[in-house]
């Protein structure tokens, strides 16, 4: 197997299995919409189910457009993101680890989509009266990755660092 893919199968699987034991644990136990407030005023951990989107988006739509919706947006990102990490040149490593934490993410939360039809979010952000959208781990990486591929993308002084490379696969 290439290393590439080596490095990101490890990384799908560690995070994938971190996320969906940190949920697990959540779902076993706490009651849902039970919070436990970890720093005061700053962070909780609030056990609820999302049935949308990152924000709550699409929440209130119907449960069968709503769930198949975001099971084939899911799918169709986790294609996208194989067809880039394919096209990405071996030397791209950081590249590479950003679209697995992304990759892992939209995989966990496909895993909680398939078994529940919504996702276990959990971790609460806030100051005062001012919510950030509680999420999980799977989200907390796929926003990793995201970043690291903007700034990576900002530093890259015009070069397509997705582009393949003479000799490199």
């Amino acid at each position: 197997m290439n290393p590439k893919f080596k490095l990101v199968l490890a990384l799908v699987v560690a995070i994938v299995a971190l996320d969906q034991a940190s949920k697990a644990i959540v779902d076993r136990t706490m009651p849902l919409y039970h919070s436990i407030p970890v720093i005061d005023s700053v962070f909780s951990v609030t056990y609820i189910r999302n049935t949308g989107a990152a924000f709550g988006f699409l929440a209130r739509s119907g449960e069968f457009f709503r769930r198949t919706f975001l099971i084939a947006f899911s799918i169709a990102a986790i294609g996208f993101i194989i067809a880039m990490l394919r096209r990405l040149p071996s030397e791209e490593k950081l590249l590479t680890a950003a679209l697995a934490f992304i990759l892992s993410g939209a995989v966990g939360n496909l895993i909680d989509r398939l078994l529940y039809g919504e996702v276990i979010d959990f971790l609460d952000l806030y100051w005062s009266n001012y919510h950030w959208p509680a999420f999980n781990v799977a989200d907390s990486f796929i926003t990793i990755g995201v970043v690291v591929i903007l700034f990576r993308l900002a530093t890259s002084r015009g070069e397509d660092p997705f582009a393949r490379r003479e000799g490199i696969s």
